[in-house]
C-alpha cells in the first residue's frame, strides 16, 4: 500500500474511532474496508465539537491549522464548534538541536558558521511548521562584516514538513471534492473553495522568504511611526527554510500586570495599538491576520513591538469601502443599505434577501438609541455571522480574515482595558476612507474608469451585434424577425444604448460635483478651477447630446 493510500486510511479510520464514521460514510470510501468504532467508548458520550477538535488534534499540523483557522470564520461555523475548535493546541514536539543546526548549514554554507557559534541549543518556541532559536549574529548579517553583534531569532521549518503538508492537503481536497458531490448542503458551503483557501495560506506559511517580505513591507509602512517597532530582518542568513530576524525584547502586552508595574497607562496603549491595526487596514490595505497578544510587546523605550509575519491580508479599496458602507449603514439605522452592503461584502450572490433584511432590521432596533462608538463590535459581528450562515453567505478569504483581525484587536483592546471598544476609534478611519474617495484625484479616476467602460461598450456593441445576427440568420435561435428587421432594431438600439451611457457619465459627474461640495464645502473652493470647468462642461456636452438623441423624429411621407 502506498504512503499516501495509508494516509488517506488513517485519516478516515481517525473520523470513525471519534464517532465521525457518518461523515466518511458518504464519501464512498467502502473500498478502504474501514472497520466501524466499537460501541460504547468514551467518544460516544462526548459532544459532537469535542470529537472533532479531538480527531483534528491526533490528525496533525495540517488538521489542527485547519481548524484553528476556520475556528475564526463564524459566518460558516456555529458557535459551538468554532468555540471549541479555537482551544486546539499545536502539541508538536521539539526538534534536536542538532537536526536545527544541519538545515541551518545546509542552507547558508559559509555563511552559517558564525550563527551556529552563537545559536542556543534550547528553542524559544516550538510549532508544527518550525521553531524558533536565540542566536548571536554580526549586525551586517555575516561573519565577515566584523561589526557590532545583534541578538537574533532564527526560525528553521523542520525537515520533512513540506511534503507531510502537501501530502494531507491533497488528501483534504479530495474528501472535500468528495463531500461536496455526496451532499448539496456541503455543497452550497463552498466547501472545497474554502479548503482550497486554506492551502494557499498555509503553502505561504512554509516559505520563509515570504514572512521576511512581509516584515519589510511592514517596516516600510510605519517607517515615519517612531513608536512601532517592526524587526529588522538579516538577509545573509534568511532563506526559503531559515529566517533570521532582530531580536525585540519587552513585556508582553498580555501582561498586564507587568505593563502597570512599570508605570504604563494601559487604556493609552490599548488605543494605540488598536490604532495601529486599524491603519493596517484603512490606509494601507495590509495588515497583520494574527494580532494575538504574543505577537506584541512593549518595548523598554516605550515603542510597540510587533512579529511573526507568517499570515498577512490584503484588502483593496472596494473591500476597505464595502466595508465603510456596512458602518454608515449602521449609523444611518437603515437595513435595506446594510443588507445590500453585507451582500456587497460577501461578494454578491444570487437570493432572495428579504429574509435577511428583516433580521438585521431587529439588529439594527436593538441599537438604535446608540451612537457607532457604543455599539459592542464583537456581539453585532457575532449576530451578523449567524445571519450570513442561515442565508448561505460567506465572506471571502481576505475580508474574512479582516474582520478576525477586527475581533482580536477588540479584544486585546478589553483585555488592556475593560472597558475598551474598538468601534471608538474607528471614526477617523472611516471617515479618511470617505473623503479619499472624493479627492480630485479619486473622482477623475472614478470617471476615467467610467469612460473607458462606455468607449469599450461603443466598440464592442456593433460586433456583438453583427454576431447575434449571424446567429439569427442560421437559425440558432427561434425569433420571429427577418434579418433585415432585425438590422434596423440593433441600429435603435445602439443608439439607446449610446444614451444610456451618456446618462449614466452625466449622472456620475452630477453625483461626484454634489459630493465634492457636501461633504467639503470650505475646501471645494481651493480646488482648480479646471476640474470644475471640465465636469460642467461634461455635464453639458452629454445633457445636450442627450436632449437631441431624444427629440421625436418626424416621420417621413411616403408620397
Amino acid at each position: 500500500m502506498s504512503a499516501r493510500r495509508e494516509r488517506f486510511r488513517h485519516i478516515v479510520e481517525t473520523l470513525g474511532r471519534h464517532g465521525l464514521g457518518f461523515a466518511a460514510g458518504g464519501l464512498h470510501l467502502e473500498r478502504l474496508h474501514l472497520p466501524g468504532r466499537p460501541a460504547g467508548t468514551p467518544g460516544a458520550r462526548m459532544p459532537a465539537p469535542e470529537r472533532v477538535r479531538l480527531a483534528l488534534e491526533e490528525l496533525g499540523t495540517v488538521f489542527i491549522k485547519f481548524g484553528q483557522i476556520v475556528s475564526t470564520r463564524t459566518d460558516i461555523l456555529p458557535p459551538d464548534y468554532a468555540a471549541e475548535l479555537a482551544t486546539l493546541q499545536d502539541a508538536s514536539p521539539a526538534i534536536p538541536a542538532a537536526q536545527i543546526r544541519g538545515v541551518i548549514a545546509e542552507e547558508l554554507g559559509l555563511a552559517a558558521d558564525q550563527l551556529l557559534a552563537g545559536l542556543r541549543d534550547t528553542p524559544l518556541a516550538t510549532g508544527s511548521i518550525g521553531q524558533a532559536h536565540e542566536a548571536i549574529l554580526a549586525a551586517g548579517g555575516g561573519a565577515a562584516d566584523g561589526g557590532a553583534l545583534a541578538d537574533v531569532v532564527v526560525k528553521v521549518r523542520r525537515p520533512g514538513v513540506v511534503e507531510e503538508v502537501n501530502e494531507d492537503l491533497e488528501i483534504m481536497a479530495e474528501l472535500a471534492k468528495r463531500a461536496e458531490q455526496a451532499s448539496a448542503a456541503v455543497a452550497g458551503w463552498r466547501v472545497a473553495a474554502l479548503v482550497d483557501e486554506f492551502a494557499q495560506t498555509l503553502r505561504a506559511e512554509l516559505d520563509y522568504l515570504q514572512e521576511a517580505r512581509h516584515a519589510e513591507q511592514f517596516a516600510a509602512n510605519f517607517a515615519g511611526d517612531p513608536r512601532v517597532h517592526i524587526p529588522r530582518v538579516f538577509w545573509d542568513a534568511t532563506t526559503t527554510r531559515v529566517l533570521t530576524l532582530e531580536r525585540l525584547r519587552g513585556i508582553k502586552i498580555s501582561d498586564v500586570g507587568a505593563l502597570r508595574a512599570a508605570g504604563i497607562d494601559t487604556g493609552a496603549l490599548a488605543v494605540r495599538a488598536c490604532t495601529v491595526l486599524l491603519k493596517m487596514v484603512f490606509e494601507d490595505g495590509f495588515f497583520h491576520a494574527d494580532p494575538h497578544p504574543g505577537n506584541f510587546f512593549v518595548e523598554p523605550d516605550g515603542r510597540l513591538g510587533i512579529i511573526d509575519f507568517g499570515m498577512v491580508g490584503r484588502i483593496d479599496d472596494g473591500a476597505r469601502w464595502n466595508l465603510v458602507r456596512v458602518l454608515l449603514a449602521v449609523v444611518d439605522k437603515d437595513p435595506r443599505s446594510l443588507t445590500t452592503a453585507v451582500v456587497r461584502l460577501c461578494g454578491g450572490a444570487d437570493g432572495d434577501y428579504g429574509t435577511l433584511q428583516a433580521a438585521l432590521g431587529r439588529l439594527l432596533d436593538r441599537y438604535a438609541d446608540r451612537p457607532l462608538a457604543e455599539v459592542p463590535l464583537v456581539p453585532v459581528l457575532a449576530e451578523l455571522a449567524g445571519l450570513l450562515r442561515t442565508s448561505r453567505l460567506r465572506l471571502p478569504r481576505e475580508t474574512a480574515l479582516m474582520v478576525k483581525m477586527l475581533v482580536m484587536a477588540d479584544g486585546l483592546g478589553k483585555q488592556l482595558d475593560p472597558g475598551f471598544e474598538l468601534t471608538e476609534q474607528l471614526g477617523p478611519f472611516t471617515r479618511g476612507v470617505v473623503l479619499s474617495s472624493l479627492t480630485p484625484e479619486a473622482v477623475a479616476e472614478r470617471l476615467k474608469k467610467l469612460g473607458w467602460e462606455a468607449l469599450r461598450f461603443g466598440i464592442e456593441a456593433p460586433e456583438l451585434a453583427r454576431r447575434l445576427l449571424e446567429v439569427l440568420e442560421r437559425g440558432g435561435v427561434d425569433v420571429h424577425f427577418r434579418a433585415g428587421e432585425l438590422q434596423a432594431l440593433m441600429d435603435r438600439a445602439e443608439k439607446t444604448g449610446n444614451r444610456i451611457v451618456a446618462g449614466l457619465i452625466v449622472a456620475a459627474l452630477i453625483g461626484a460635483v454634489g459630493e465634492l461640495v457636501s461633504f467639503q464645502p470650505d475646501r471645494w473652493k481651493r480646488w482648480p478651477k479646471a476640474l470644475f470647468t471640465a465636469g460642467l462642461g461634461g455635464v453639458g456636452a452629454l445633457g445636450g447630446y442627450l436632449a437631441l438623441g431624444s427629440r421625436p423624429h418626424r416621420r417621413r411621407g411616403t408620397g
